[in-house]
Parts: C-alpha cells; sequence; structure tokens
C-alpha cells in the first residue's frame, strides 16, 4: 500500500517562477530598456540630417583646402558596369567619391580624395588634393582626429610635416598601373626623394599613420583616376 506524503502546495512550482517583486523588477528594467532604446532611435532620426549636413560642409571646406585654385567642384563615382567615373550626388556622405575641382573656363584642376587609418588613439579621415598635370598630392586637411593635444594632433598644424604635401610626387611608372614610387614614411629630416614624407618628432604613430593611409590611397586611386581624366568634365557645374 503506498502512502502519499503531504504536499505544501506554496512550495509547488516555486522553482521555476519568479517571486512576484522580481518579476515586477524585471518588467521595469525590460520597460525602461524599450524606452532609452526608441529615444535613442529617435533622437538619431531626428539628428540625422543635420549631421549629413554639417559633414557634407565640412568636407566641400576641405575640398577647397587642398584644391585652391578650382570654383567649383562635383563630385564622381566609379561605374562598375560602365567602366567609367559618373557624377554622383552632391549631398551624399559616401566616402567613396572622387571630387572633381574645376577652374574658371571649366578646366580640370584637381581631384580630392578622402581616406582614413588607424592612428594612436583613433581613427583619422584626411582629405587629400591631387594634381594630375603635377602628379602629385598638393595638399591635405584633416576631417576627423582624436589624437593628443600638443603630440598626435600636430599632423593639423605642423608647418614642415604640411610641406610635404604641397608636391609630393605620386607620378605612375611607364604601365600607368601603380606609382613609379611608392609614398615612403622616412624619420624626420631624412627626407631625399619627393615621395618621401618627414615623421614629426614626438608624434611619430601619428604622422607615420598619416603617410601610411595616404600610400595605401594613393596607390590604389591613382592608376584608377589617371587614365580616366577624361571621365571628370564640367558640365553640370555647381558653383561654389
Amino acid at each position: 500500500m503506498k502512502t502519499s506524503l503531504p504536499t505544501d502546495p506554496t512550495l509547488t512550482g516555486s522553482a521555476s517562477m519568479p517571486a512576484p517583486q522580481t518579476a515586477a523588477i524585471y518588467g521595469v528594467v525590460l520597460s525602461v530598456g524599450i524606452v532609452c532604446s526608441l529615444a535613442t532611435v529617435t533622437v538619431y532620426q531626428l539628428t540625422l540630417p543635420r549631421i549629413l549636413r554639417n559633414q557634407v560642409a565640412m568636407r566641400h571646406d576641405a575640398i577647397l583646402a587642398v584644391l585652391p585654385d578650382m570654383v567649383s567642384v562635383i563630385p564622381f563615382k566609379f561605374d562598375q558596369a560602365g567602366g567609367r567615373f559618373q557624377p554622383a550626388a552632391t549631398d551624399t556622405a559616401d566616402s567613396n567619391l572622387v571630387f572633381a575641382g574645376f577652374g574658371p573656363s571649366g578646366e580640370l584642376v584637381g581631384l580630392a580624395i578622402e581616406t582614413e587609418g588607424m592612428g594612436y588613439q583613433d581613427t583619422i579621415r584626411l582629405m587629400y588634393g591631387y594634381s594630375p598635370h603635377e602628379q602629385a598630392i598638393i595638399g591635405i586637411r584633416v576631417l576627423e582626429s582624436r589624437e593628443t593635444p600638443g603630440l598626435g594632433d600636430r599632423i593639423e598644424t605642423d608647418a614642415n610635416f604640411l610641406s610635404h604635401f604641397r608636391r609630393l610626387d605620386v607620378s605612375l611608372d611607364s604601365t600607368s598601373n601603380q606609382l613609379a614610387h611608392p609614398i615612403e614614411f622616412v624619420k624626420s629630416g631624412n627626407k631625399s626623394n619627393p615621395w618621401q614624407i618627414d615623421g614629426i618628432t614626438g608624434a611619430t604613430i601619428s604622422s607615420r599613420a598619416t603617410a601610411a593611409m595616404i600610400g595605401d590611397s594613393a596607390a590604389d586611386w591613382i592608376p584608377r583616376v589617371y587614365p580616366r581624366l577624361a571621365d571628370f568634365t564640367a558640365t553640370p557645374l555647381e558653383s561654389r
């Protein structure tokens, strides 16, 4: 004969169900999380147009700085299907664009190209100007940097360092498929060739990173844009 032991009804299922207080706390935390997430998304969506406008304006100022002789600019993007550069939207924040600057008579002055890479602290984004007539980089402007104030941020202010980008040789070899001389970083005071960049004493990592990202970008972009210079025409013009 089986004998049934008495069961405490208060214990039945207690191991699988949270106490009422715990369930209430979970509910409050979940609700707060949902509200915060919705608020974050809402603020982002509301501020996104302004952020994009500011990015486009900052980029436009940088283009003017690296192509000082231009009076108008048109963004271009490479069309894989057509195998040529085509005009792109002017209000996009797309970084994979080439900006053609034109003179007063519609002549091509140069191209502005954006690039980025890892610095000492964080990502460095910058714009550089390329003159196809000189086959040289003729200026740079930092778009974003969190490098150490007074040290790494000297890539934006050091006159000697910036002077290397007034005519940095990026000419192509006889095949036009690659740079004749890859951009080379050297220690401060050791520059002897027009394709070399002197580092900044006290900001070696930041200046080396800048040289590396420009070197990589130029090696990628220059062989692509130089044979297609006829694609960059001043119609229609976007006046500055």
